[in-house]
């Protein structure tokens, strides 16, 4: 188990949610730890320097054993930091919560952003084609609190960070009311009881400066 004089760093950018998952874990699991906020798209030395293979944030630096990719460091915290375990100790709901992390991070941001800001098949087709696939997660969360049961797990932080924290903020930004509680009673249920853990408060974006943010990302995408 580690010690937690141990030293502990994280680089991350505020609005990544990436990096704000991370940052949830290391709070989850009582890790002091230093952030370095990086200033994305600019990249410092360091970051190249610690991750020169993807060149993004979020770094994990514990002690000599440097971390990238946001899925491997929750792992690896996980699996280092013993008390207040987030993953599943089931071989098969360990799986499955693996499976439906990546679904988050690769199918649904891949449908749920740029899809909508340039829509090829119309923009009704684009968030018709994203709530189905965000049904799929209102089934798996229909009669639970968390994805993870009754307290916040790994794919309540992966997901968590990612829809309401992230993309609802990028839609509302377009006018799009994607996830109404007539259409999806578990996840705006959810959404309430993430808005009640202290850990995730800590690390939500501030709203108004991250909505500001993200419209000026989406009309630099609109215009590139």
């Amino acid at each position: 188990m580690a010690k937690k004089e141990e030293c502990v760093k994280l680089l991350g950018f505020w609005i990544s949610p990436f990096s704000r998952r991370v940052e949830m874990a290391l709070k989850l699991k009582g890790v002091p730890y230093e952030y370095l906020e990086e200033d994305l798209p600019k990249k410092t030395p360091l970051l190249l320097e610690l991750n020169p293979v993807h060149k993004k944030v979020p770094v994990l630096v514990h002690n000599d054993k440097i971390l990238s990719e946001s899925h491997v460091i929750l792992e690896y915290i996980d699996q280092t930091w013993s008390n207040n375990p987030f993953l599943p100790q089931d071989p098969y709901e360990k799986a499955m919560a693996r499976f439906w992390a990546k679904f988050v991070d690769e199918q649904i941001l891949a449908a749920g952003f740029m899809p909508l800001i340039k829509p090829k098949k119309g923009i009704e087709v684009a968030i018709e084609e994203t709530r189905e696939l965000i049904m799929f997660l209102e089934k798996e969360v229909t009669g639970k609190d968390f994805f993870g049961g009754e307290t916040i797990g790994f794919l309540d932080m992966v997901a968590g960070t990612m829809i309401p924290f992230c993309l609802v903020r990028a839609w509302e930004c377009m006018g799009i009311d994607m996830i109404s509680e007539e259409k999806f009673p578990g996840l705006s249920r959810w959404i309430k009881k993430l808005n009640e853990v202290e850990i995730v408060r800590e690390c939500i974006p501030p709203k108004e400066k991250h909505i500001e943010r993200m419209n000026k990302i989406i009309e630099k995408s609109k215009s590139s």
